[in-house]
């Protein structure tokens, strides 16, 4: 059995939550945490009912970036000493929940094919609450990763202009792709030194996917490489409450604002 077809067998299709975005990478240090909680963010202030789901199963650190000290996290759930829903907190801050995973425990990125297929079951359910759900996923292509983004009707596949970046990039969009060729895998580029290295960024990986796989993954957005990102990390406060004019903080807006209409 090929990689690919161990996550969804041929005679089945995946259910997917149209409202669900997963945030995915190849490999990390490419901001994918930060722009996560941004997007939450900023379809929070367009009006959308948002949910953030920690899906990092090894490295859980939305509620670190954040500063919170969650009551609740992932590993109750898949303890089974909660419900997925009852795991949800609201982050008053920036006006939507979150689903916080727990930090440091590499338990969760061993979880059976039967439990996380349970859990991408639960998260669906959960999702009918919401207008919109964001799931940051552990960087790379295991097998956690590619179960969780299997509810996804979008998957965000960040990336930089670092070769290694875009080569484990193109990786993930790869096995995705062949996993279901019907999933809408789009690209944005993070700490781009200007729109037009970004353009060119994006220009690299999608000649790779068109070359080899016949396939071109649209530019989702553009996040250019701004100082006031680091700053609002450093100080656990989101960036549209501790920046909001920023440059990236106006990039992630504009991306989120045509997330949701066809590439």
């Amino acid at each position: 059995m090929t990689e690919a077809s161990s996550v969804f067998p041929a005679n089945i299709t995946p259910l997917r939550g149209h409202n669900v975005v997963a945030v995915a990478s190849g490999k990390g240090g490419v901001g994918k945490t930060w722009f996560s909680i941004t997007l939450t963010h900023a379809l929070t202030k367009l009006g959308r009912r948002s949910l953030l789901f920690d899906g990092d199963l090894g490295l859980a650190n939305v509620d670190i970036q954040l500063g919170l000290m969650p009551k609740r996290d992932l590993g109750s759930v898949v303890e089974r000493r909660m419900s997925l829903q009852t795991a949800a907190e609201r982050f008053e801050d920036g006006g939507f929940d979150i689903i916080a995973g727990r930090s440091g425990s590499g338990n969760l990125a061993n979880l059976t094919v039967q439990r996380l297929n349970e859990l991408r079951a639960d998260l669906l359910e959960v999702a009918r609450n919401y207008d919109a759900v964001v799931i940051d996923l552990g960087a790379g292509v295991d097998r956690t990763v590619r179960q969780l983004s299997g509810p996804a009707g979008i998957t965000l596949v960040v990336t930089t202009d670092e070769p290694t970046s875009l080569t484990d990039a193109y990786a993930f969009i790869k096995v995705t792709h062949a996993a279901n060729p019907n999933a809408d895998l789009r690209v944005v580029v993070n700490m781009a030194s200007s729109v037009r290295e970004g353009e060119r960024t994006y220009v690299t990986i999608l000649k790779a996917c068109q070359n080899f796989l016949k396939f071109s993954p649209p530019l989702a957005g553009i996040i250019r490489r701004d100082q006031k990102v680091r700053d609002a990390i450093r100080n656990q406060v989101p960036l549209l409450m501790r920046s909001p004019s920023s440059d990236a903080a106006s990039d992630v807006r504009n991306l989120a604002a045509k997330l949701f209409t066809v590439p």
